[in-house]
């Protein structure tokens, strides 16, 4: 017999039974689009659960703004102290020991700096 007789009974074997072989290309490309529809169900799922929690986050942390620097409301009496320790000759460091102030809160006590 010649081999290119049984090449050819091969061949046709070959395709015959290719017809009753599972094709495993379709079940693993089926299982990786599932596999792909499954995570874009999951991301969305995500994107949706982070939308709410930033719209949580808006809605209950409006910015707050920082607190005025507002002066502090000064008693007459500490302001006569302040004055009287200046007119003595005290240093603005030295009024701010006695009288617990500031130095910015004793020069506006003053009227100017010294």
């Amino acid at each position: 017999m010649d081999y290119s007789i049984i090449l050819m009974l091969i061949g046709i074997l070959a395709v015959i039974l290719s017809f009753f072989t599972k094709d495993s290309s379709k079940k693993l490309e089926s299982e990786v689009e599932e596999l792909s529809f499954t995570l874009y169900q999951e991301t969305s799922a995500i994107k949706r659960r982070i939308k709410l929690v930033e719209e949580e986050l808006l809605i209950e942390g409006t910015p707050i703004s920082p607190p005025r620097k507002t002066r502090p409301v000064i008693h007459e009496i500490i302001k006569m102290q302040v004055l009287e320790l200046h007119k003595k000759g005290y240093s603005l460091q030295e009024i701010s020991k006695r009288s617990s102030l500031k130095i910015e809160d004793i020069k506006s006590v003053i009227g100017g700096e010294k």
